[in-house]
């Protein structure tokens, strides 16, 4: 074997070498994504542990949903996985909050009586005149929705509902799916971005 063809031999091993170990660097962090029942690194068996994450998950489209408070029912988990989200770009930090009170509100303060949420997940703040900040609690929050509604009905639809990805189970057939009137909920893959209200 001439000096020419060692070296080139040397250089070939050298390069296999250098992408077998960018091909262990990337299995390790999981920078690649397994289809659902495996992947070709697994050969299908699903032992790569990338499989479980390629599960398509549920999602709300708010521009869909009717706020039918079928999401605080319907849901295999108690309270359910559905949240209420605040899409704060679009909030008007109304002082009258058509989904922080009560339509027969008698004054427009913090009093549980006057409040929509049947169990106080939404907190007042007031900023500075005539402005109030709305926070969701979500550990509260059941997904009834009527803060939704409300918003959508004398707002602009900054609060909605949306289903939470770290703690919905990712049934097979969710059962809000099936009992949603509107056919709002529906799967997407793990990559796509949370359906979202925006201006």
């Amino acid at each position: 074997m001439s000096r020419r063809d060692f070296l080139k031999l040397g250089a070939r091993v050298a390069a296999l070498g250098a992408l077998g170990a960018l091909g262990v660097k990337l299995f390790a962090r999981g920078d690649f994504t397994c289809a659902p029942g495996g992947c070709s690194t697994c050969a299908g068996r699903g032992v790569c542990g990338i499989a479980d994450t390629a599960k398509p998950l549920w999602q709300i489209d708010p521009e869909k949903c009717v706020q039918c408070g079928r999401c605080a029912t319907h849901c295999v988990l108690n309270p359910s996985a559905v949240k209420c989200v605040h899409s704060a770009k679009i909030c008007g930090y109304c002082e009258l909050c058509g989904g922080y009170f009560r339509p027969d509100a008698k004054t427009l303060t913090t009093g549980a009586e006057h409040q929509l949420c049947p169990v106080g997940a939404i907190s007042r703040t007031f900023i500075e005149e005539p402005y109030f900040e709305y926070k969701i609690d979500r550990r509260l929050c059941i997904g009834c929705g009527m803060c939704a509604k409300g918003c959508g009905a004398f707002g602009n639809g900054a609060l909605f509902l949306q289903i939470q990805h770290d703690l919905c189970r990712h049934c097979n057939e969710c059962a809000i799916a099936v009992a949603c009137p509107a056919r709002a909920i529906r799967r997407v893959t793990p990559d796509h971005p949370y359906l979202l209200r925006d201006a």
